[in-house]
């Protein structure tokens, strides 16, 4: 009777001693958590062992005995698999993705070409006192054809040239177009500003063509206008050559060839000294040591008079030229379609440029 009570005592005392070992568990790695499952739980564990002590204690002490053990048992099993899913808890924490967070590596973005070089040119011409002048990209015939002299079978107004959206052909004044070119914008601040008028109109143009290397069915263009009391061409040309030494270097000159525009008169086609061989002559200018930019001429005083501008007190300049044309010149860019098929690799090349 005395040895089975100190078999008692002393299994009771393993069991108390083990539950404080097993209440501060720890382990840094599932690995090291699986060598304590198998000290205590696996079959040769020491939880297994006091089971096996058990099996000689006396009838009368089995219950409480049984339920000491079943309960170190349980809490054994539930402080490792407290462990268990602590790392399963972190290991999802450190896979987890979050939406909120700013993408790594953050890639910078790059301005358009068209745009770095349409901001330079409107740089350019802000500097020389020429505002913004904005307006919408479908128009009525009168402010893109018959306020600026174009004749009612004038070839630009052929569905070969102009992109109609309502067409009226026994009253062309109805007809509905996407503007050809933004000198529409000229016209609507003619009609609604009184002289001295001096504004660059950027926008985008659209013109019935073959898509190729060389041509697009849109594009973007500037026009500028100034119009006051005695302007002359030697006033436009002073502009010109500042602007193209501006854009193209100090060293830049202009030639002016006439030329014929049905709302300027006279007209002129303006030339810039070939940037790549100084005027010397090369391929890319073909060897005249020229290259071509814009149009230009002195508001012709009909257009003054459509729009209400008494063209016996007032004269003005205007001149036009193709946003593409020019990034082409400064970039070499040798197809047109490039600047609309948003290759993220050719917009990478212009990340310096702005």
């Amino acid at each position: 009777m005395h040895d089975n009570l100190h078999s008692i005592v002393m299994l009771i005392d393993k069991i108390e001693a083990l539950k404080g070992q097993i209440a501060e568990l720890k382990a840094d790695n599932e690995a090291a958590l699986e060598e304590l499952r198998i000290k205590y739980l696996s079959k040769k564990g020491e939880v297994a062992a006091l089971f096996n002590e058990f099996k000689s204690v006396a009838p009368e002490q089995k219950r409480e005995m049984g339920q000491r053990l079943n309960e170190l048992k349980n809490l054994a099993t539930e402080r490792i698999n407290c462990l268990k899913e602590t790392f399963k808890a972190q290991e999802k924490e450190k896979n987890k993705i979050d939406i909120t967070r700013p993408a790594f590596p953050a890639e910078l973005g790059t301005r358009h070409p068209i745009s770095v070089v349409r901001k330079q040119i409107i740089d350019i011409f802000s500097r020389l006192g020429f505002t913004l002048a904005d307006g919408p990209e479908v128009e009525d015939d009168w402010h893109v054809f018959s306020a600026l002299n174009f004749a009612a079978d004038h070839p630009a107004r052929d569905m070969q040239d102009t992109f109609f959206i309502e067409q009226d052909k026994d009253d062309v004044a109805r007809n509905i177009v996407l503007r050809s070119h933004t000198s529409s914008v000229q016209v609507r601040t003619m009609e609604t500003h009184k002289p001295p008028i001096r504004i660059i109109c950027p926008g985008r143009v659209y013109r019935n063509e073959a898509i190729t290397a060389r041509a697009h069915c849109f594009f973007h263009q500037i026009e500028g206008l100034y119009i006051d009391k005695g302007v002359t061409f030697a006033d436009l040309r002073q502009v010109l050559l500042n602007f193209a030494q501006e854009l193209f270097g100090t060293d830049t000159k202009i030639r002016l060839r006439p030329s014929y525009f049905p709302f300027t008169e006279p007209s002129a086609e303006m030339d810039v000294s070939c940037m790549l061989c100084g005027g010397e002559g090369c391929g890319f200018c073909k060897h005249t040591g020229w290259v071509e930019i814009l149009g230009c001429g002195m508001v012709d005083p009909n257009v003054l008079e459509a729009s209400g501008i008494d063209s016996k007190v007032y004269s003005g300049y205007a001149f036009g030229l193709g946003i593409e044309r020019i990034t082409n010149l400064k970039y070499m860019v040798k197809d047109l379609r490039m600047f609309s098929e948003n290759d993220v690799r050719f917009l990478e090349e212009f990340k310096s440029a702005h």
